[in-house]
């Protein structure tokens, strides 16, 4: 299943606009006892506006220890979903139904099941960018920053089967390669447009810079690879999360990076390190869901109190035994 890219449309914002939004925000948030949550992936200007800013894991944990009344959830459908599940007596708005996520579309729970029927006795392992309806049928939930721990949590002599990121799943097999792990074919679209080829190019133009890959990207496995082979020096190169990513930018003694994700990234990354210069490895890697969210979507969220995401009971219930153990992991 695919889902139709939205059309990324400029706010049309002065800066002026912005600050005023941004102030109508805070002064609803407060009012409505509401916290929001934004993705690193997010518009500059969201980021700016939100209580906290992180992945996946990071958003997920912030939503299940919040004492708000209202998440106003700056990310995609699934994060959503996620926050509702780890947070059920919350209220959770999603500024813009549009904020789908073509991976999470590449696999259903239908799916999951055939495939477990075909693989008996074998570990459902799922990344968290996917519907709660296929964490349902997993038996944990992952997220690129805790794969590894959530690998080695399950003993050595079970199989695993890890959906639907088909790069991070090589990656895995790659960093664990005594274990049996069958991997889902599926993508992120914009990560999969990552590569080699641009990668290469960037880091031709900036050979002082060091690399930081996101193991989603398409570019990932064979730079690995390479490595691996001698062909590219691994000296400078990291494949981390993108909350490992912003560490990383922080803590390096790099003057200058070149970062294969999502460009959203990078505006969190000049805040983390204002003096060090960050340069996209692909500056079309744009996620055109995370974007449909605005300033104006997100005032719209807290004044209508629109759009609630909810998640039917059972498949809550399920979906949190898995989330449950991800978050336990670390």
């Amino acid at each position: 299943m695919s889902l139709p890219l939205p059309v990324i449309e400029p706010t049309g914002l002065s800066s002026e606009q912005v600050t005023t939004l941004q102030q109508e925000i805070r002064g609803l948030a407060r009012e409505r006892r509401a916290v929001i949550l934004a993705h690193n992936y997010q518009r500059p200007e969201v980021q700016d506006v939100a209580d906290f800013v992180g992945d996946s894991l990071g958003l997920s944990r912030r939503a299940a220890a919040t004492d708000a009344r209202v998440i106003v959830f700056c990310g995609v459908h699934f994060m959503a979903e996620t926050a509702r599940i780890l947070a059920p007596d919350k209220r959770v708005l999603l500024p813009d139904l549009r904020a789908g996520c073509s991976l999470a579309a590449m696999i259903t729970g239908q799916d999951v099941r055939r495939w477990k029927s075909q693989f008996p006795g074998y570990v459902a392992v799922g990344y968290v960018n996917t519907t709660a309806e296929v964490k349902a049928e997993l038996d944990y939930c992952c997220t690129s920053g805790n794969v590894l721990a959530v690998i080695d949590a399950i003993p050595e002599d079970r199989g695993i089967l890890f959906c639907p990121d088909f790069f991070l799943g090589c990656h895995v097999r790659r960093m664990r390669p005594n274990r049996r792990i069958e991997v889902w074919l599926g993508e992120c679209h914009v990560h999969a447009g990552i590569n080699p080829r641009t990668l290469e190019e960037a880091r031709r133009a900036n050979p002082e810079a060091e690399v930081l890959v996101h193991p989603e990207c398409g570019c990932a496995g064979q730079l690995i690879y390479a490595m691996g082979e001698g062909d590219v020096s691994p000296e400078g190169v990291h494949v981390a999360s993108t909350e490992g990513m912003i560490r990383l930018a922080a803590e390096r003694p790099a003057a200058t990076f070149i970062v294969a994700t999502e460009t959203g990234i990078l505006h969190r990354m000049k805040q983390a390190a204002p003096h060090k210069r960050f340069v996209a490895a692909d500056p079309e890697a744009v996620c055109a869901f995370m974007k449909t969210i605005t300033l104006p979507a997100v005032r719209d969220a807290l004044v209508k109190d629109q759009f609630p995401i909810t998640v039917p009971l059972d498949i809550a219930r399920r979906a949190r035994a898995a989330l449950d153990r991800m978050v336990a992991l670390g």
